[in-house]
């Protein structure tokens, strides 16, 4: 072989070698997990109204109330503040919370060695997440996968919490699992401690299921619980199913509807039963302006979730502007009506305590800066 030709052939050989190498070079390292860490928080603050003039200014019924829960008073709802990371494939979320909701938040905390509302306070979220492939796993405190509403407001249509979102969980303690089957459906299974709580007050544990559709247009949701609630002793199972779809009509215009039922069993009784419906209807008028209105019945047949037997119905209307990336403003107001005098009054029994009303009258206005 010519000399000439045995140095192209050498050239040739020693191009197609180093090729990899440069290759693997010049791909771009994944991120490290300190580099995907991210800052989040914000502030939601609130001045609300009741025509009823509760004498100890307190709005909506007991363990409700984590919007607006405070009459006549400049009061902040939330502060919040954490970081994150998300998972690549381990992440975290650290969320830590203050203010009137975060005290309604926590109130039904069993108390124990080491549980109870004062212990967890403070805390909104904990969780730590693993992802591979189309499966992600969470564990620690997380938001609940029931409902439409999120805890934070700046999230939601209106100011205040529909009665189904007051009284179902925002939060669950355990571990979750979702398996995305492609870029529209998705399934998720809970192993939880039980409805709404961290600590226990009984040996049982409880299992939530979601299996979610999330489209261009429509998203829509069928939730399930099922455990054992209640104290030790009295245990009941508690069997509740949780339906949610939201549909854009137009860009400008959109509907939410959600539906829920409830059923546990009563030691020495017959089982309690509790159902609710919602629908919500949202209109973009404008770039920073909407207008969001809400209809909701929650029908409690033994008083198990509320307290008393009875039926809570509500009619909420939003003006929400948003004057900036990263504000909302949202000016609302929310009658409220039961079939029975659950709502502080103006006036006082013999015992300091408010004479009960079958109504009430919310003005509220809220402001949310977040970033």
């Amino acid at each position: 072989m010519p000399s000439s030709e045995l140095s192209s052939v050498l050239v040739s050989m020693l191009l197609t070698q180093s090729e990899p190498a440069a290759q693997q070079a010049a791909e771009p390292e994944a991120p490290g997990f300190l580099s995907r860490l991210k800052l989040e928080g914000g502030v939601d603050t609130y001045y609300g109204y009741n025509f009823n003039r509760p004498v100890d200014s307190a709005n909506f019924i007991p363990g409700t109330g984590t919007t607006a829960k405070r009459h006549n008073e400049a009061s902040i709802n939330l502060a919040s503040l954490g970081v994150s990371v998300d998972p690549a494939p381990v992440g975290l979320r650290v969320l830590l919370g203050f203010g009137t909701a975060m005290d309604v938040l926590h109130a039904a905390e069993p108390e124990g060695t080491a549980v109870g509302p004062d212990v967890w306070r403070f805390l909104q979220q904990a969780s730590l997440s693993y992802a591979t492939g189309p499966l992600t796993l969470e564990a620690g405190l997380y938001p609940s996968h029931i409902g439409l509403e999120s805890f934070q407001s700046q999230l939601n249509w209106t100011y205040t919490r529909s009665w189904m979102g007051e009284l179902s969980p925002y939060y669950q303690a355990g571990l979750k699992g979702t398996w995305k089957f492609n870029d529209a459906w998705s399934a998720q299974l809970h192993l939880i401690n039980g409805w709404q709580t961290l600590g226990e007050n009984n040996h049982g544990k409880a299992l939530g299921t979601q299996v979610a559709y999330s489209g261009d247009r429509l998203s829509a949701a069928f939730n399930t619980f099922v455990g054992n609630e209640g104290a030790e002793g009295s245990d009941g199972l508690r069997l509740f199913a949780d339906g949610v779809a939201t549909y854009k009509v137009t860009d400008a215009f959109s509907l939410a509807a959600t539906a829920d039922v409830g059923t546990q069993d009563v030691p020495g009784g017959d089982s309690a039963l509790w159902y609710a419906a919602g629908l919500n209807v949202r209109v973009q008028l404008s770039e920073p302006v909407a207008v969001a209105a809400r209809v909701e019945a929650y029908r409690d047949d033994d008083g198990l979730i509320t307290g008393v037997a009875q039926t809570l119905t509500g009619g909420t209307l939003t003006l929400e502007v948003k004057p900036a990336d990263h504000l909302t403003l949202k000016l609302e107001a929310r009658h409220d009506r039961s079939t029975q005098d659950v709502f502080s009054g103006r006036d006082t029994e013999v015992d300091g305590s408010p004479v009960l009303e079958d109504a009430e009258t919310l003005v509220v206005l809220g402001a949310v800066a977040y970033f």
